[in-house]
């Protein structure tokens, strides 16, 4: 299956440790956002939001980062241990999901990308909002190995790619012991570390500018 993306995207790392956790091989297509190939007509009729990843299986296309790992999971786990068919087990992971996208990543995005890509002066209320969420997760993990009980789950890959984006900024996570000892964990453990670390790597590259 086709899977546009790029490598330093957080959303873009959290899929392909799902696929490596479900034991999917992606043909890598990489997409230059600066160069406007995602707004090709041949990109468009694929997706017509233009947005990455966009994952292209067998003709069907898909696009948002946790709809596809959601997908992926149901489709090719060999169990549902990474998405759980109990109600109130999915209920929680996917509040899990949907705090990754709506306030964990959201609040990095708000914060830091005005600064990396346009230049602008850091907002101490962004930052306050931004550590606001980090402790909501460190509440999250007080009682559980992973972020939504004792398996690992999507929602464990979605957060971690986020979390080491953090990590990549130099939030200091030390003060969310909960959240460090996670990270600690899985930044090593998680099917496709060391695809996260190395997508990492090139995330780093824009903080450095």
């Amino acid at each position: 299956m086709d899977f546009y993306y790029l490598p330093g995207s957080a959303p873009c790392r959290a899929v392909q440790m799902t696929a490596a956790a479900v034991g999917v091989e992606l043909n890598l297509k990489l997409t230059n956002l600066m160069a406007g190939e995602h707004m090709k007509p041949e990109f468009l009729k694929l997706n017509p939001q233009h947005c990455i990843p966009t994952l292209v299986d067998n003709g069907f296309s898909l696009w948002e980062s946790r709809a596809i790992m959601g997908y992926l999971a149901e489709k090719y786990g060999k169990d549902d241990k990474l998405y759980p068919k109990d109600p109130q087990k999915r209920a929680v992971v996917n509040q899990r999901l949907f705090f990754d996208q709506g306030t964990l990543y959201q609040r990095f995005a708000d914060y830091f990308y005005p600064q990396v890509f346009a230049k602008q002066a850091p907002v101490p209320d962004n930052e306050k909002k931004m550590l606001d969420a980090l402790d909501f997760l460190n509440t999250f993990l007080k009682d559980s190995k992973f972020v939504a009980g004792d398996e690992l789950t999507i929602a464990d890959l979605s957060i971690l790619a986020t979390v080491s984006s953090y990590d990549v900024a130099k939030v200091d996570l030390s003060k969310y012991p909960n959240v460090a000892s996670w990270y600690a964990r899985l930044r090593k453990e998680a099917p496709g570390a060391d695809v996260n670390e190395a997508g990492c790597k090139e995330f780093a590259k824009y903080f450095e500018k």
